[in-house]
């Protein structure tokens, strides 16, 4: 490793510690010529596959748009941070664990969908309605009837008593 302050090739390693959750390796060196000491960082570069767009084109994989995409299904719901970085890592890991080169964007949004329905269902029928182009209310009726069904029975139970609260109060509106 070069020394930034005299250009020095000769250096050496005076400490090492894992750093960002053991997926770094942070060097404290010391160059041999000038006497001065700099912090060096180690990751592994894993390559992530190019994204191949519904028309065809093709573009680097970007963390920034798949967090963005998912933040806005998020915004104003009650999902914290490191839920939502806990989701895209999880994405990120899937998508190199496959060693492909290229993955359609459709593929990409099934696995954003598959993580959003864990973190929020409110988040999830909203990303589904994009992505899947939703045009009418019937089918964001569909999706959350399939989404209802997917519940386990106890969170489904509590669902269904506000439902029917939700059916009760606009009988009472038409009756009125």
């Amino acid at each position: 490793m070069r020394c930034p302050f005299c250009s020095e090739q000769d250096t050496k390693v005076i400490d090492s510690r894992l750093s960002n959750e053991g997926d770094a390796v942070r060097r404290r060196r010391e160059c041999n010529s000038c006497s001065e000491r700099f912090t060096t960082f180690e990751i592994a570069e894993l390559i992530m596959p190019r994204i191949v767009k519904g028309n065809g084109a093709r573009e680097p994989f970007d963390e920034d748009k798949l967090k963005g995409g998912m933040q806005r299904a998020l915004e104003k719901r009650p999902v914290s941070v490191e839920s939502v970085e806990s989701a895209v890592n999880s994405i990120k890991h899937e998508l190199q664990n496959r060693g492909d080169r290229e993955v359609a964007s459709r593929e990409i949004g099934g696995l954003v969908m598959e993580e959003l329905r864990k973190l929020d269902e409110v988040a999830f029928v909203r990303f589904a309605s994009v992505y899947r182009d939703f045009q009418d209310v019937s089918e964001f009726r569909e999706e959350i009837e399939r989404l209802q069904n997917a519940l386990p029975p106890d969170v489904k139970e509590k669902q269904l008593s506000f439902l029917d609260q939700d059916k009760n109060l606009s009988n009472k509106k038409r009756s009125k």
